[in-house]
């Protein structure tokens, strides 16, 4: 195969794989395609925890076509035991000759292990092609593998003056059709959609993704003082056993009845300054099994996720329109000072619609960690030396954990 056609290949695993996100909490969509004689002939996607995962799928659908194909898979293979067996052992009695990979497993104490024990098996194995893309897909189950906390998406509609809504309180609907589609589609990758009182208060959302194709992400209401209308359609609705809310003992424990009326779970959580601890429900959401997060307002929360640090991207979407005066801004409290000012750098900018969808990230200090080569000879980590079996080597990058096994 040539680079042109890895690349080309591992492509195509990638949108195999995003068929799953959403859907596999708390495991890392990943998706494999079996090409040979450069024809394809097997794809699958990882669709839920304890169902088989992306090579398994791959390979019953190639079924004896398989034997002696490439295998093109998003995640490095798994080679231990949990709720399903090692994909390592089905690509070996499989007959498959050669296997690549976008990127290593993001735990430590497996980083490289699936791909060592099929390279001294005598698969050619390689590692790396279409990182970055592989890399951006498991960003939150790497994010959570390492940390145990999700990955936060926060997303805000807004005026040309960064207003979230006006001075009535009405906001639907700033930003226009194409616009809220993609809004949509980050809900159904998402397992948890993040939203504070007072949206719940002004718009009566429901918080679930349309179309769903599948998908219940958890609703999460940050109310600490249980101001949310018990009749919001979070805590009456078919999917109110879906409902987390998020509170305090500043809330009356009559109304914390009446939103568990319905299923809705409540969530007693530590105060800070007054107000649900933002970290701690992160972490509970993590200990959840949630993977990716999604933050949807309003300007209160939004200011008190950014003050707190737990903003990993923010999704804006500007609307060519002008609010002004007395309309809600994007963000609450009482601002920062020039000294303080957090900042942001742009990943992209494009035009939806009418609208403008820019995507940014905070400014941090980045750590990198130098890759670490594998020899097929060796079942422990070493540094290759030049031009030792170019062909048979994987490439993996180091990292460090806190959790056990890839995905369950």
């Amino acid at each position: 195969m040539t680079a042109a056609a890895d690349i080309r290949w591992m492509t195509l695993a990638l949108e195999w794989a995003r068929r799953g996100e959403g859907l596999t909490r708390p495991n890392p969509p990943v998706g494999a395609v079996l090409v040979r004689g450069n024809q394809l002939v097997g794809a699958g996607f990882h669709r839920r925890a304890g169902g088989p995962h992306a090579e398994r799928e791959a390979l019953r659908a190639a079924g004896a076509a398989a034997r002696g194909a490439t295998l093109y898979v998003t995640l490095e293979p798994c080679s231990t035991h949990g709720r399903t067996p090692p994909c390592t052992d089905a690509i070996l009695a499989a007959g498959i000759r050669r296997v690549v990979v976008s990127v290593a497993d993001p735990n430590p104490r497996h980083a490289g292990a699936g791909l060592r024990l099929l390279a001294a098996a005598g698969l050619a194995v390689e590692c790396g092609v279409c990182a970055a893309e592989g890399q951006a897909l498991i960003e939150p189950f790497a994010r959570w593998i390492l940390t145990g906390r999700p990955w936060l998406t926060l997303k805000l509609g807004l005026s040309l003056d960064a207003r979230l809504a006006d001075r009535s309180g009405h906001s639907q609907w700033i930003t226009g059709p194409a616009a809220r589609r993609q809004a949509q589609s980050l809900r159904r990758r998402c397992d948890a959609i993040l939203v504070g009182a007072g949206t719940v208060c002004a718009d009566n959302p429901r918080l679930t993704p349309r179309p769903a194709h599948g998908r219940a992400p958890w609703r999460v209401i940050v109310d600490s003082q249980g101001r949310s209308p018990r009749t919001a359609h979070v805590f009456c609705d078919a999917d109110a056993n879906r409902t987390i809310l998020a509170t305090t003992r500043r809330c009356p424990l009559e109304r914390r009845a009446a939103y568990a009326r319905h299923g809705a779970e409540i969530w007693l959580l530590p105060q800070q300054r007054g107000r649900v601890d933002l970290a701690v429900l992160m972490e509970r959401l993590g200990q959840r099994g949630c993977l990716h997060v999604m933050a949807e307002g309003g300007g209160e929360l939004a200011a008190r996720l950014m003050r707190a640090r737990l903003v990993d991207e923010w999704w804006a979407f500007w609307a060519p329109c002008v609010i002004g005066g007395d309309g809600v801004p994007a963000l609450g409290g009482a601002g920062w000072l020039m000294k303080d000012l957090p900042r942001w750098q742009w990943q992209s900018v494009e035009r939806v619609g009418p609208d403008l969808w820019a995507r940014l990230r905070p400014v941090t200090a980045a750590v990198t960690e130098k890759p670490r080569r594998y020899s097929r000879c060796n079942e422990k980590a070493r540094p290759l030396q030049p031009l030792e079996r170019k062909k048979r080597s994987v490439t993996a990058a180091g990292t460090h954990d806190q959790k056990g096994a890839r995905y369950v």
